[in-house]
């Protein structure tokens, strides 16, 4: 039985922007597992509360069905253990941790402050007035005011890249000179960007845009490929 993954969608159904369903996808890809994608959207609980999970990703792979980005890829890897390693050990499988701990305490709350109202101009209307609803009361304030000032919000998250830049300005990939699950973490949040706003968030010669460059051409430019805006 193919893998199946309930994958967050927009209005439109072929655009899908999730940063945690990413990383699952480019794991499914390393790992060459083959898989199809459900449509899902916010206001859907009820087609995965079998996974005890509100919210996407969640994978079924036969009679298991898993959800969270880090437990799927985790399920993966046991799983799977013939298939291309996403950790290449205990140790990396540590520091992807640590990367992914990075990435949703920094990287994507800054990036939220910058996409939030973009995220609303592609949400089903379904899921409109929910998204607005709880991110609202999650920040505490109207998501326009909380986006408010976006040339200070660029540069602060700019500023906060300044880990990743180092690294990847001696190293082509977040993981060595091959991706692995640190580098499909840390992409997934550009790929929500992309999908969903046309907003610049690096200048041309920065290492992370040039790594980035390079996580578009993998497996066939499967990121890419998918709708969005110039990468």
């Amino acid at each position: 039985m193919t893998i199946q993954l309930y994958d967050l969608a927009g209005a439109e159904e072929d655009r899908r922007f999730s940063p945690y369903c990413w990383r699952v996808r480019l794991a499914l890809l390393h790992k060459c597992l083959p898989f199809e994608t459900i449509a899902w959207r916010m206001t859907d609980k009820q087609a995965i509360a079998k996974s005890g999970s509100e919210k996407v990703p969640v994978l079924t792979d036969g009679d298991h069905m898993v959800a969270d980005s880090s437990a799927i890829v985790a399920y993966l890897e046991q799983t799977y253990p013939d298939r291309p390693s996403l950790f290449g050990g205990p140790i990396g499988e540590a520091l992807g941790r640590f990367v992914v701990e990075w990435c949703d305490s920094v990287q994507l709350p800054a990036m939220f402050r910058l996409l939030a109202t973009d995220i609303v101009a592609h949400l089903a209307p379904t899921d409109v007035d929910y998204f607005t609803r709880t991110r609202e009361a999650r920040v505490g304030m109207k998501l326009e005011e909380f986006c408010a000032n976006p040339t200070l919000r660029l540069s602060e998250f700019q500023a906060s890249l300044t880990p990743m830049r180092r690294v990847l300005s001696k190293q082509p990939f977040v993981c060595g000179d091959a991706p692995a699950w640190g580098d499909y973490a840390f992409f997934g949040g550009f790929q929500w960007a992309r999908c969903i706003s046309p907003l610049k968030l690096l200048a041309e010669d920065d290492p992370v845009n040039l790594w980035r460059s390079r996580m578009f051409e993998l497996f066939d430019g499967a990121a890419a490929k998918a709708k969005g805006y110039a990468a």
